[in-house]
């Protein structure tokens, strides 16, 4: 894992994971359910100043989003699982084009929507075409869950040799526990660092 420090940040990009109404708006499928935080809630206040220090710096910023393909009927092509733990979702929930699908407007636009339909948006996405394609080869990540979808784009992003660097308070679950324990865990992967630093070093950086 290379010195963040050391990193060209016209070649690195600003990553957020599922940070969208659906997820995050009271009239999003989760809000409608009751299924919130705060600790997520607070999460796009908190990272929509980093991605406009990375945007000055020449970056880019990606946003990485869940979404459930609607079958001919309008059902959404659910996992079983997922079904299982989240008996509220249907249709329209998180469908391209939707409401709840969009990034929220504190971060809204991003720069490249990647569509996503498991953990990672590594899996089966654009994503390393976009950073082929502009030139992108450092990722600086947050967004939800922690030990979800930022974990799995973490350890994918390990397995591609592409460093990164995680948002510690960037990045929440649905309870603090799972969270901090995750942090320790991916220690070995990726750097770590807060908003607030994060911040200071890519508005400081020459």
């Amino acid at each position: 894992m290379s010195d963040p420090k050391t990193w060209d940040l016209a070649r690195t990009a600003l990553l957020t994971i599922d940070l969208q109404n659906d997820f995050i708006h009271p009239k999003g499928a989760y809000g409608r359910a009751g299924q919130t935080a705060d600790s997520i809630a607070a999460l796009p206040d908190r990272i929509a100043p980093l991605a406009k220090a990375i945007r000055a710096k020449g970056g880019r910023y990606f946003s990485a989003q869940f979404t459930l393909v609607p079958d001919r009927d309008g059902e959404p092509l659910i996992a079983p699982h997922l079904r299982q733990l989240r008996p509220f979702l249907g249709k329209g929930d998180f469908a391209p084009g939707s409401f709840g699908h969009t990034l929220v407007d504190t971060l809204h636009p991003a720069d490249f929507v990647i569509e996503k339909v498991a953990y990672s948006a590594f899996y089966q996405t654009r994503l390393e075409y976009l950073m082929r394609a502009t030139g992108i080869d450092r990722l600086i990540v947050g967004g939800i869950v922690t030990n979800g979808g930022v974990a799995s784009t973490l350890r994918d992003a390990h397995l591609r040799d592409i460093d990164t660097v995680m948002l510690t308070d960037g990045c929440a679950a649905f309870k603090q526990e799972v969270h901090d324990a995750t942090l320790l865990s991916l220690g070995t992967v990726t750097q770590q660092m807060t908003c607030a630093d994060a911040l200071q070093w890519l508005e400081g950086a020459a």
